[in-house]
């Protein structure tokens, strides 16, 4: 490091994403992309004029984008917070409720951000384990004193738990923000978002990376009590006024207002996650019962990092985590029909092989 970094960060493990390789064509499932394109309505927004407004700052407020989640969950747009990508808006929320003397608690098995962003900001956490089948511990959250943070569904185990699970959380102790990171919700899955009207301790999150096919665009929005927001406004105003570009919420706003093709992406990608299932429980794997976009599998006789090792010099490229208690499975992004039939042919090969 020079001699200018901070020692505060000396210590400092930065979030490692999925990688992004270059040294040839791969056939891409392990950071819950999609090469499956955005809506038809973006590509017009992408057109639109939007050069010419390239020479101005955006709105601040980022109200344009902010109206059409507004007008997607039936609130007023004084109840979304919207950002350069959930991972943004997440930062935002830790930089303004959270500090030194007001700890977060997290899953032991869960997005790595969320202890990365701790480090950052000096903020104290502590990891509660899952159970043994890697279901939430919802008891030990109720009981938890500090801040919640969770995914819900989690990553990368794919499992659930109910809104009245989450209900139970904020309701534990009204005094302490629960924040549920719903990155992967709309897979099939009921949201907890109009729960904030019952909980002013409750913060949605949501992307549009996933479910609306523009990770590459990184567009992320909150929801939660008005007052809470405009907090959250004032830390943002502070750092990165202009967060959100004209063109990126001319795009979010174009995604957001096409449901048909929304409804169809998310019809075959759970037709794909299921096939994908039932043919690596044929092949001997054991696989939790997803509800994201990928699937989390092992196999007792096998190591992941070798079939992960294998996928990818045979052009697959799968996320294995070499960390305590998930290192013996992969996590597998639900692609197209044809880009999972690959990875079943080449988990063939491996499987042959061994």
């Amino acid at each position: 490091m020079s001699t200018f970094f901070n020692e505060r960060y000396a210590g400092i493990v930065p979030y490692v994403p999925g990688e992004q390789p270059h040294d040839r064509s791969y056939v891409k499932l392990n950071a819950n992309e999609t090469s499956v394109p955005p809506a038809p309505g973006v590509r017009a927004a992408a057109n639109d004029g939007l050069f010419a407004s390239l020479g101005r700052y955006a709105d601040p407020a980022a109200l344009p984008f902010r109206r059409a989640v507004a007008r997607r969950f039936g609130i007023d747009a004084s109840w979304v917070f919207a950002g350069n990508g959930s991972d943004e808006v997440l930062a935002f929320f830790f930089l303004a409720c959270f500090g030194p003397h007001d700890p977060v608690c997290f899953p032991d098995v869960t997005y790595g951000f969320y202890r990365t962003y701790c480090d950052a900001f000096g903020v104290p956490c502590r990891e509660i384990p899952l159970n043994d089948d890697f279901t939430l511990d919802v008891d030990a959250f109720c009981a938890a004193p500090e801040h919640v943070v969770i995914a819900n569904p989690n990553a990368p185990t794919g499992l659930r738990i109910p809104p009245a699970d989450v209900a139970r959380i904020c309701r534990a102790h009204p005094h302490r923000l629960v924040i549920v990171d719903e990155a992967y919700v709309d897979f099939g899955n009921p949201t907890c978002a109009p729960l904030v009207h019952e909980f002013e301790n409750l913060v949605i999150v949501q992307t549009l990376s996933k479910s609306r096919n523009l990770a590459g665009a990184h567009i992320g929005f909150a929801i939660a009590r008005p007052s809470l927001v405009d907090d959250v406004r004032k830390v943002k105003m502070c750092f990165n006024p202009f967060n959100m570009s004209a063109p990126t919420m001319a795009l979010g706003i174009a995604a957001l207002d096409d449901q048909s093709y929304y409804d169809a992406c998310i019809a075959r990608t759970i037709e794909e996650r299921e096939r994908t299932t039932e043919e690596l429980a044929r092949r001997g794997f054991t696989v939790l019962p997803s509800h994201a976009n990928f699937v989390f599998a092992t196999r007792p006789d096998l190591s992941a990092a070798d079939w992960a090792d294998s996928l990818r010099r045979q052009g697959v490229l799968c996320r294995h985590y070499d960390a305590p208690r998930i290192a013996d499975w992969l996590r597998v992004t639900v692609g197209t029909h044809a880009e999972m039939d690959a990875f079943l042919s080449c988990t063939d090969t491996f499987l042959a092989g061994r």
